[in-house]
């Protein structure tokens, strides 16, 4: 891409300034411009720089952007829409609002719009994201989604009917993996060493979980995991006692309820 893509951001919340300090720290940092909207102006911008700037006119959002990303809450889309929707001109519309699917933004913006949904999560703001897209069948919008979500971590594009679960797997999972950070700090503190100490190594050993997953095509967890229990050893009883006690369950039951929760979201929008 010769020139700068112009890159508007309609809501500033958790996930929105996410975006931004994503982009601005990414490889494209030099190869895009961005103008981000909020409901009431910042007292102090939270993010500074020359190719960013911000304002709480979505006209000028819209006017000035190659590519639009909705990252409001799920209330406030219709308002957004009543704005914004006779301004359009054939921008590329990304949309990361909880539970709003393919179908509403078509019926809603105009099916022939370039309309992409996006479900990143918030490591998003250090590029570690896992985003998932669904797409209204426009190739150029997909492909422009993959180049900016591609420098942000990891992109998969899914059916559209799968966004609900992605959302929860994805999104709301850095919560669930932090809380599951958190705990393995206290125990550690609770073994004797200091917080910071703590949370340093676990925060590296899960990372080093991950990594191994994710640099073998053909690795399964439970594979990993018998190189590590040795018999009659620490690990295999930890393993035991957190199963007895439920870990697994309470984890696949956390996703469910989620995943019940977000269908109520989508049904309410309906």
């Amino acid at each position: 891409m010769d020139a700068k893509l112009k890159i508007g951001i309609i809501g500033t919340g958790n996930l929105g300034l996410a975006i931004i300090k994503g982009l601005l720290a990414s490889a494209i940092s030099n190869q895009i411009e961005i103008v981000a909207s909020k409901r009431k102006p910042f007292k102090e911008p939270p993010v500074k720089s020359s190719n960013l700037r911000f304002t709480t006119d979505n006209h000028l959002v819209v006017q000035h952007s190659d590519v639009i990303i909705l990252s409001v809450q799920p209330n406030q889309y219709p308002k957004i829409v009543d704005q914004i929707k006779e301004l359009l001109n054939g921008q590329i519309i990304i949309s990361t609002i909880t539970g709003l699917t393919i179908k509403q933004l078509n019926d809603s913006l105009g099916k022939n719009n370039k309309i992409i949904r996006a479900m990143p999560n918030t490591a998003i703001a250090v590029s570690q994201s896992m985003t998932c897209l669904s797409t209204n069948g426009d190739e150029q919008g997909l492909e422009t989604a993959q180049y900016l979500f591609n420098h942000l971590g990891k992109t998969l594009v899914i059916e559209d009917e799968l966004m609900q679960a992605a959302t929860v797997l994805g999104a709301s999972g850095i919560a669930f993996w932090l809380r599951l950070i958190r705990a393995t700090t206290q125990g550690g503190i609770q073994m004797g060493f200091d917080a910071q100490e703590a949370q340093y190594i676990a925060v590296q050993t899960s990372l080093g979980a991950a990594s191994i997953l994710a640099s073998r095509a053909q690795a399964h967890p439970e594979g990993e995991i018998d190189k590590v229990t040795t018999p009659k050893g620490c690990t295999i009883k930890g393993l035991n006692q957190m199963e007895h006690h439920g870990l697994s369950s309470a984890l696949i039951h956390g996703l469910l309820s989620s995943y019940e929760m977000i269908s109520h979201i989508k049904n309410d929008i309906e």
